[in-house]
């Protein structure tokens, strides 16, 4: 039995790009590959350096998101995946049978079947359908339930049913089908057919109207909004039961369709994309069934409405949504960077249209509330009457179908129409809605999520079985390490690599691990052990260089090892050796951390030290912008304030002894300030140095001291910067300079550290690295727009290679009212280790605690200093490509000024031999670094995937949170040389070719018109979606550039799991919190459609935190929030909720710390009420729905996927 999902989704003609025409659309594009920028650096030689910092704080598990590079761009190796062999047990802590070398491979664990068919029942997305009756179970209660449910629904559209569009019962043992939505459009993408073919998830998502975010909400109340075509039902004929859940498909036969579909198709299906029907220009929108089983007795959908596309995979409405799914019009919703509020032509939340009340969102209310149980639309038959609207019946959870007006690059829904029309009439009597995909019925994030808790939480991982993929970054689970790194540290995209490059080249999935060296564990996980050998430094293969680890297997009565990279055979120096035992092991093997552990630290010699000698410990510099606006917004005082004890939390190891790091402040703007803070001083000296062409550092003696020394000075510093600049007039700034005394200093000074740059506003005094205002908004969309993601000068990336030289890293906090070119100033952060942090519009009132919450954990995290990474692996393989902060002067070696707690880098790997299925790949990493006491480091990880000559078992065990963080990053890095709309086409190429790779050579023989995704793949293309809308990629009219260069920066160095969040944020329903459980909510979908209009919500994506609140919330729910009973008198401005004494309050503000304990930056507490101009913002992060700036909703992402595959299998 396969693993994998089947919609039927039979389309015949193909859409236009779901981005609409006059947005680029997503078409497939070439692109220029991405080099890896040369990067000038000291390159170490060949040795595998280790950098770990012994107890980092553990961040939480890593983002899950891995992006690739787009197709046509030089595209994420091709190299397939790993093979999905069977997992190896490999246990080093396993009895006697186990070998040093290369984990056996045991048997594997028993995994799932590759993929789990969905079955959509054929969606037909194409021709008029005529009504069918459509059957709609109860909602599924179980994850088995549901899988079964989707295995047999067909999302195709059945024959008419001669019935007519009543819901006829569902056929025994089928799962419901879905109903399927039939637009009056087909589903092309083009302009001309804005409306998305199918309905998104029933709770109402708004469907931005090509208006800028921030413009006026949408009507409130337009329930129906277009009427659409009335619902057809699925015929008559339902598919037979389904065949057995694992690839069920439901017989379908489209009538334009091939035969194979398992459902009988209606009318003849126009697949994704012929032009709208005449008679209605765009998609009608349709109205989603709603979650009544009943039936919704409407007349046939009207004739003008030729393509009708039926639901991928509906009728199962999930608990999640609960009303029918209005369609959207876009593409789906961006999920990268924050998502931009859905324009204002867009209908708000589906609370904000008034209408019937509505149920919550994640319940599906026995009916709709307020609706006739009746047809939803019974009244409306023909084609919308509203010119501007699209209508859906009214949502379940309170949200009525939105308008959609149309997306800015698509057509409108309706010629002739604005973004909405007058409200459409009463739901009640609206005709059936044309079918749609059923949101519920489609892969749903939550869902996967939740089933990876339920079945891998509860056990701890054990690292020590080969190609055995890892619990998800959404789950919290206990690692042991028994030979292989936690994948805290390390997280591949498969863990069965291909045996050889053909099968990876023909899979397209790319190969890669993202790293993190100094992760921080949790309190119940144990640091990696640190081994010290003495002078003679840690065992390492004569050939390759590779340090000892649990690969290495001993020969000759353990006088030798054999190396598991290169199979070289080296000599065990005399103070190493140690017999065998009868099983060829070591008899010390658990007694040694590098022969039974996946990760661990040696102690480095002055072999490996700078010079050939030890290093001094590092040192901590302050520079504060004290120009007019630093002083003005009360920044400077703040930092000082904070500083005075912050000082008394500097890094170190013991945290009984006082940290070895020194500390230095310079003051600037148009010249620098530098201060002697000698403790032998009664009050600090400064000194100026106003020759900014030529920086040099003033003083040699009481730059940088021990802070509890010179204590005194310093306060009584801090305590005079503010005054000393209160009645300043200067308000130009230089940056370059800044950095080039701190980097003076350090030099001076002979060792490694970091820098903590404060920065206002554009450097454009006159200085070295002086800067112009190039903002140039005409510029996105076109060829040119890569040259806004390029530094404006080359005097950064010089003055980036001596700080990675020297050891100096720098963290930039930003504090900008307007364009400062981060694209530019970014660049010594990012190639330094370094870290940005920016505070747009920076208010002390508001923004002051996400600022001083930032820079302590920034002050007081574990970091390695000058620090150089290499990855070394078996023969057969070999990395090719790496993506981070870092800068790299040849092609092996990483080199990071610092690396701290939080940064990943992520490498690509492609084949260069063959592979063999017994002996698996290897990889391991290697850092090398200064810790924060000044002490020499190597820190080692190692990872066995399996290799597999089989697509099957490649597919089976690939990770699609790791794939899209690698995606991301690699396309982030794209758009350096590519313009946006290539590296989105190639993307999405690229994922095409993976899922037809899947279909064509692993799936068992269906209906072309069915969509099957592998069953670890199923979320690929909502997160995949995710990624192509996100800010970076395709852009609202209101996020700066500046924004795209910051968000474009932070993300390459971003974890799996930050990077998941980030992409497809988390939204935690409040309404019915449970006071007594520690546990969080489950989270609901990222759909409009599944907010209540009496609900609250809490959104994070890691970066922002909304608390959303519905108009409808009851008294007593707003009275334990905020203390006070009235919706109208909640305040829009606060930024914490609170301290109230109830329950509800307490455990409010509790799930709060909690979510922002578990991300590495402080997210600012914004409250959005319902139909406030906020909420703009707010729907930007609701990534399932259609975005303003014209991405697609996932349901219609999904359609053209499938037009994708199709294509690529025809």
């Amino acid at each position: 039995m396969r693993d994998e999902t089947k919609m039927n989704v039979n389309q015949q003609p193909h859409l236009a790009s779901p981005y609409g025409q006059p947005q680029p659309g997503y078409q497939r594009y070439p692109q220029p590959g991405y080099q890896r920028y040369p990067q000038p650096g000291y390159g170490s030689g060949h040795m595998p350096m280790g950098y770990p910092d012994q107890n980092t704080p553990y961040n939480g598990p890593g983002s899950a998101y891995q992006q690739g590079p787009p197709q046509g761009m030089r595209g994420p190796p091709t190299s397939g995946a790993p093979p999905v062999s069977d997992a190896q047990s490999y246990s080093p802590f396993g009895i006697g049978d186990i070998q040093n070398g290369p984990p056996p491979m045991g048997a594997p664990p028993q995994r799932p079947p590759v993929s789990q068919t969905y079955n959509l029942g054929a969606v037909n997305l194409s021709g008029p359908q005529p009504p069918y009756v459509q059957q709609f179970g109860a909602p599924p209660v179980s994850m088995q339930q549901m899988t079964n449910q989707m295995a047999g629904m067909q999302v195709g559209s059945t024959a008419p049913s001669p019935a007519g569009p009543g819901y006829a019962p569902p056929s025994v043992s089928q799962a419901p089908i879905s109903t399927a939505y039939t637009h009056a459009a087909p589903l092309t993408f083009s302009p001309s057919s804005a409306a998305p073919t199918h309905p998104l998830p029933t709770e109402g998502v708004a469907q931005p109207p090509p208006q800028s975010y921030y413009g006026a909400l949408p009507p409130a109340q337009q329930p129906f909004p277009n009427a659409a075509p009335a619902f057809s039902t699925s015929g008559p004929n339902q598919p037979q039961a389904p065949p057995p859940v694992a690839q069920q498909s439901f017989p379908q036969t489209p009538v334009s369709q091939p035969p194979f579909s398992t459902a009988p198709s209606l009318g003849p299906a126009q697949s994704y994309g012929g032009p709208p029907p005449p008679a209605q220009p765009s998609f009608p929108r349709q109205q989603h069934p709603t979650s009544q089983p009943s039936v919704f007795p409407g007349g046939p959908p009207p004739t003008s409405a030729p393509s009708q596309l039926p639901g991928l995979m509906s009728s199962q409405h999930s608990p999640y949504h609960s009303g029918p799914p209005p369609t959207t019009t876009g593409f789906p919703p961006q999920g990268g960077a924050p998502p931009r509020p859905p324009v204002a032509g867009m209908q708000g939340p589906p609370m904000a249209l008034q209408g019937p009340p509505m149920a919550q969102p994640n319940h599906v209310p026995p009916s709709q509330p307020g609706m006739p149980p009746g047809p939803p639309n019974a009244g409306m038959s023909g084609p919308p009457q509203q010119p501007g609207m699209q209508g859906y019946p009214p949502q379940q959870n309170g949200a009525f179908g939105q308008v959609g007006g149309h997306q800015p690059g698509y057509a409108a829904p309706y010629s002739g129409q604005q973004n909405y029309g007058p409200p459409p009439a009463a739901p009640a009597s609206a005709p059936p809605a044309s079918k749609r995909l059923d949101p519920d019925s489609i892969p749903s994030p939550i869902q996967v999520i939740e089933d990876d808790k339920a079945n891998k939480g509860s056990e701890p991982f054990t690292t020590g079985v080969r190609g055995q993929a890892p619990p998800l970054v959404t789950t919290n689970f206990q690692v042991r390490d028994q030979g292989n790194a936690s994948p805290r540290y390390i997280r591949c995209t498969a863990y069965n690599m291909p045996c050889n490059s053909d099968v990876a080249k023909q899979s397209q999935v790319p190969l890669a691990a993202v790293i993190k060296p100094l992760a921080t564990l949790p309190p119940d996980e144990t640091p990696p052990y640190l081994v010290d050998h003495g002078e003679s430094g840690p065992i390492r293969c004569n050939r390759c260089k590779a340090y000892m680890c649990p690969f290495m297997q001993f020969i000759e009565g353990g006088r030798r090892f054999l190396c598991g990279f290169c199979s070289c055979v080296t000599e065990v120096p005399p103070h190493f050796f140690q017999h065998l035992d009868h099983t060829g092991k070591r008899v010390d093997f658990y007694d040694r951390p590098e022969l039974s552990m996946g990760s661990y630290e040696f102690t480095a010699t002055v072999d490996y030290c700078k010079n050939n000698k030890f290093p001094q410990p590092p040192a901590y510099i302050f520079l504060i912008d004290v120009s007019y606006n630093a002083v003005k917004s009360g920044l400077v005082g703040i930092v000082c304030q904070e500083l005075k004890t912050l000082l008394d939390y500097l890094p170190r190891e013991n945290p009984d002894v006082e940290s070895n790091i020194r500390v230095g402040f310079v003051t600037y703007s148009k010249v620098l300030h530098f201060y002697n803070v000698k403790a032998s001083l009664a009050q600090p000296q400064m000194m100026v140095v106003s020759d900014v062409a030529d920086m040099f550092v003033p003083l040699l003696d009481g730059l940088l001291v021990n802070v509890s020394e010179s204590r005194v000075v310093i306060e009584s510093l801090l305590d005079q910067i503010p005054e000393m600049f209160a009645d300043t007039r200067e308000t130009e700034t230089v940056f370059g300079p800044v950095i080039q005394a701190g980097l003076e200093a350090l030099k001076a000074a002979d060792c490694a550290g970091k820098l903590f740059v404060f920065h206002s506003s554009l450097p454009i005094a006159e200085a070295p690295g002086k800067l112009k205002n190039r903002e140039d908004k005409k510029l996105v969309g076109t060829d040119k727009e890569k040259s806004l993601f390029q530094p404006q000068v080359s005097f950064y990336n010089t003055l980036a290679k001596e700080c990675v030289t020297q050891g100096c890293c720098v963290d930039l906090f930003l504090f900008p009212n307007q364009y400062v070119d981060v694209a530019t100033l970014g660049v010594v952060p990012t190639s330094t280790g370094g870290s940005i942090y920016k505070y747009t519009y920076f208010q002390a009132s508001t923004d002051q605690e996400r600022f001083l919450n930032d820079l302590r954990r920034d002050v007081q995290k574990q970091m390695g200093f000058d620090a150089v990474m290499r990855v070394r692996t078996s023969t057969g393989i070999r990395a090719t490509d790496f993506f981070g902060s870092f800068y790299m002067s040849n092609t092996t070696d990483v080199e990071l000024a610092g690396l701290d707690c939080d940064k990943t880098v992520t490498v690509e790997f492609r084949h260069d031999d063959k592979l063999s299925e017994e002996t698996g790949a290897l990889m391991q990493c290697a850092v090398l670094y200064t810790s924060c006491s000044g002490q020499r480091r190597l820190r080692i990880h190692n990872m066995a995937v399996n290799c597999c000559s089989q697509l099957a078992d490649l597919y089976r065990n690939c990770e699609t949170d790791t794939i899209i963080s690698f995606f991301a990053k690699y396309a982030y890095r794209s758009v350096l040389s590519s313009p946006t709309k290539n590296v989105r086409d190639s993307l999405v190429n690229q994922c095409a070719q993976i899922l037809a790779c899947y279909r064509k050579n692993c799936a068992n023989p269906s209906s072309a018109g069915q969509l099957i995704l592998p069953e670890c793949m199923k979320l690929l293309p909502v997160y995949l979606n995710c990624v192509l809308k996100s800010d970076v990629l395709h852009p609202g009219a209101d996020v700066s550039l500046d924004d795209r260069a910051y968000l474009r920066q932070l993300v390459s160095a971003m974890d799996v799991a930050d990077s998941h969040v980030f992409f497809y944020p988390r939204l935690l329903p409040l309404q019915k919190l449970d006071v007594e459980s520690t546990s969080l909510p489950v989270a609901v979908r990222g759909s409009e459609e599944r907010l209540s209009r009496g609900g609250v919500y809490l959104l994070e994506n890691g970066l922002n935190l909304f608390l959303w609140v519905g108009v409808n919330a009851q008294q007593e729910l707003l009275q334990n929030i905020f203390g006070t009973t009235s919706f109208s008198q909640i305040d829009p401005s606060v930024t914490s909720l609170p301290a109230l004494d109830n329950p509800f309050s307490k455990r409010l503000r509790e799930i709060i710390e909690s979510v922002r304990a578990q991300r590495s930056r402080f997210m600012k507490l914004m409250v959005v009420k319902q139909e406030d101009k906020l909420e703009m913002i707010f729907k930007h992060f609701l990534v399932e729905d259609k975005s303003n700036s014209g991405g697609a909703s996932y349901v219609d992402f999904l359609c053209h996927m499938h037009k994708e595959i199709r294509q690529l299998l025809s």
